[in-house]
């Protein structure tokens, strides 16, 4: 059995409204986003079943994995990049956790999608 992301295609276009990924990268852009959210909330959703959540969770779960997996694919360069920071001619970039990216077991995401995450009540560091 596959791995399914907590949003699918039908639900990125339909529901969502998602235009930004094309649709033979979009299954593939939903899978990391999925993965990711996984990590973030230490596996609860695998553990509790996609299903066995309440319906608030679900559907912010699923709004969070699409707006994910739209975050990744317009930052993937800087994302993927090993680099930190970088300066060319007096300009300079810094990728990490900063007052509007939040960046936990490898993960970068939004700040304001993380606490969006965070009100499902699955990120606690404490939590069963």
């Amino acid at each position: 059995m596959s791995y399914e992301p907590y949003a699918s295609p039908g639900y990125y276009q339909g529901k969502y409204e998602g235009t930004l990924i094309e649709d033979d990268h979009l299954k593939k852009a939903l899978v990391q986003a999925s993965r990711h959210i996984d990590s973030l909330t230490y596996n609860r959703i695998v553990g509790r079943g996609f299903s066995n959540l309440t319906r608030f969770q679900q559907d912010i779960i699923q709004d969070v994995v699409c707006q994910q997996a739209d975050f990744e694919t317009e930052n993937a360069d800087e994302i993927n990049s090993i680099l930190s920071s970088y300066s060319i001619n007096g300009v300079s970039a810094q990728f990490g956790s900063s007052w509007n990216i939040f960046t936990d077991k490898g993960v970068a995401m939004k700040r304001d999608l993380y606490a969006l995450l965070c009100q499902t009540g699955l990120c606690c560091r404490l939590a069963r």
